[in-house]
């Protein structure tokens, strides 16, 4: 199942802050698709995912958004 985050508009670290949360409600397993537009949202994400042991499945950007694909490993 993909759930999605839209924090287009918000700054660091408000995105992260965003997702943190919005991961911990989500099963292990399934996707989180965040949508930003902080272009330093790029290597936050990155480093959200190696920290926190979860998967950044794909990243994108288009138009000015970026679009992260985060995969929820473990608890």
């Amino acid at each position: 199942m993909t759930n999605v985050l839209d924090v287009k508009g918000l700054n660091c670290p408000l995105p992260i802050l965003r997702a943190k949360k919005a991961i911990k409600d989500i099963s292990s397993g399934d996707t989180l698709q965040v949508l930003a537009t902080d272009p330093g949202s790029v290597k936050d994400f990155d480093a959200f995912c190696r920290q926190t042991g979860n998967t950044l499945v794909s990243q994108s950007e288009a138009g000015g958004v970026y679009t992260f694909n985060i995969k929820k490993t473990g608890n």
